[in-house]
């Protein structure tokens, strides 16, 4: 790929994703770096990036709140002033844009640091992971027939009763593009392996993750978790963490909403998870190494993620990802994909594998 800068990854963003024009106004809504998420450094590029385009820029720091986000009166004229409302901050995320005002443009940045702006993530064409997610899409077709397995033992089997359902409201986006859409579990059986559970970034808690001695196994029936297989001590600590989040959310314990997986080969996580698992959970979750379930509440993403790491995710006998490695040229109309945007190409052929988790 051609020279990478913060700057690019910025008008990346701006151009290609928020489709920006001269004139228009933004208003980026970020997360001070103390908070231990965002860089400070990445709100600056942006800005610089959007005024050297001709843009109106303004920002508000919205701060993070665990407990409690909401949209402050005074916050919401500010959005209302807006053409382009850029999150560099979780609250995008937290608030799933209940109560955005209609007719804005607004992104969620999940370029947490100015060094993944400036990386391969950041800088590649967004509109070729765009096309990517729209391909894959296409694959989960009713009658699809997709079994997934990993190297611990992960062994999922479903067919799908309908097709995706389309995304109505195309002014959210996420930048980068990293995920399809999610698969709803309704169908899928098997056993999920993985050592470890974490949250989902819906909501925030204390001891938000859990490791285990060895591998975990979540016994999955028709998109509800029946109960746990491995060591007698990490079962109990798995059945423990899912008795106390589900106790303090009051939500269905067992019900396994959906799942998907990364699709951005230049995902790059360069920090170890265990400093931030949180910030891991993310931002990693894009690389194609990482299969997720979301689990524990009747609602994407719910509050417990099931991370299955190097899956084989085969649809309609086709291994479209292999050992954690998404091979675009599989997908239906992957090939043309890549041949309109070599810079994505050149990422899947060259895919980062570094995902924070000392392997």
């Amino acid at each position: 790929m051609a020279q990478m800068t913060p700057a690019l990854g910025a008008r990346n963003l701006l151009v290609n994703c928020a489709r920006a024009t001269d004139g228009d106004r933004l208003l980026i809504a970020f997360e001070p770096s103390k908070y231990g998420y965002y860089d400070d450094r990445t709100v600056e590029v942006v800005a610089e990036a959007a005024s050297a385009l001709g843009l109106h820029v303004d920002t508000v720091n919205v701060g993070f709140n665990a407990s409690n986000p909401h949209l402050a009166p005074d916050l919401l004229l500010r959005f209302e002033a807006a053409d382009i409302i850029l999150f560099l901050a979780r609250l995008g995320d937290q608030l799933r844009f209940s109560g955005m005002p209609a007719g804005k443009t607004i992104v969620v940045s999940f370029a947490v640091a100015e060094k993944l702006l400036g990386s391969g993530f950041g800088n590649a064409d967004h509109r070729g992971f765009e096309a990517i997610k729209s391909a894959v899409n296409g694959m989960f077709k009713a009658g699809a027939e997709v079994h997934f397995t990993c190297p611990l033992g992960t062994e999922v089997r479903g067919t799908m009763s309908a097709p995706l359902a389309t995304e109505v409201d195309t002014t959210i986006l996420r930048f980068p593009m990293s995920m399809f859409t999610p698969v709803p579990a309704a169908t899928f059986s098997g056993r999920a392996a993985f050592t470890f559970l974490t949250g989902s970034g819906s909501r925030y808690y204390d001891n938000y993750t859990v490791e285990f001695d060895g591998p975990v196994f979540a016994l999955l029936q028709d998109g509800v978790l029946t109960g746990f297989d491995g060591a007698d001590g990490d079962v109990a600590k798995a059945n423990a963490h899912y008795d106390r989040v589900a106790a303090h959310f009051g939500i269905d314990r067992n019900f396994v909403h959906s799942w998907h997986a990364g699709i951005h080969p230049g995902c790059d996580y360069p920090w170890p998870m265990q400093d931030n698992y949180e910030r891991w959970g993310g931002v990693s979750f894009g690389n194609p190494r990482i299969l997720h379930f979301h689990s524990c509440g009747a609602y994407a993403p719910g509050e417990i993620s099931w991370n299955i790491i190097d899956p084989t995710v085969t649809i309609n006998g086709v291994n479209i990802w292999e050992n954690g490695t998404l091979h675009a040229d599989r997908i239906l109309g992957g090939s043309e994909i890549l041949a309109a945007y070599p810079d994505v190409a050149e990422l899947f052929a060259n895919p980062v594998r570094n995902i924070g988790i000392g392997d």
